[in-house]
């Protein structure tokens, strides 16, 4: 249930994937979407420059290989939609899902040195990743590191083949 109050403005309340565009996915992948969702709703710092509005809710959809941002606010109007492309992340989601597949390898067999600095290359990716968006949505979209980090948990998972 989203929330109302001077407390939330500023804040997403409400994130919403697409399914037109993006779909269903396996029951792995719709658990890391979920999840992914759940902590960008329950920790965030989300605004539009100009606007003092909120609460927002946002809807995620890919289109063309773009990744569609759309704002609203909790009565559903539409306050700004963004596109970006998602072909500047290509290359680091290539080697982001590696690591991953190196961690979750290394985490039956490796040594608790090994899978820290595997665990460590991969944190570090992910906030490459964080910053990359938070660049891409400079002057668009205001949040924090910790926000755009959690909005790029969720491209992962849109993007994460199970």
């Amino acid at each position: 249930m989203p929330h109302t109050g001077a407390r939330h403005r500023g804040r997403l309340v409400s994130v919403t994937l697409d399914e037109e565009s993006i779909g269903r996915g396996n029951p792995d992948q719709e658990h890391e979407r979920s999840i992914a969702i759940f902590d960008l709703v329950e920790q965030n710092v989300f605004g539009v420059p100009g606007r003092d509005n909120g609460p927002f809710v946002l809807n995620v959809a890919l289109r063309e290989k773009k990744l569609v941002l759309d704002v609203r606010t909790l009565e559903g109007e539409p306050i700004v939609t963004h596109i970006l492309s998602l072909t500047p992340f290509r290359r680091l989601l290539k080697d982001y899902f590696e690591v991953c597949e190196s961690y979750y390898a290394a985490i039956r067999t490796a040594p608790p040195a090994r899978i820290e600095a595997i665990d460590m290359g991969r944190r570090g990716l992910h906030n490459d990743g964080a910053q990359l968006l938070a660049d891409r949505l400079a002057g668009k979209i205001d949040c924090d590191f910790d926000t755009a980090r959690r909005l790029f948990t969720l491209v992962t998972a849109l993007h994460w083949k199970g």
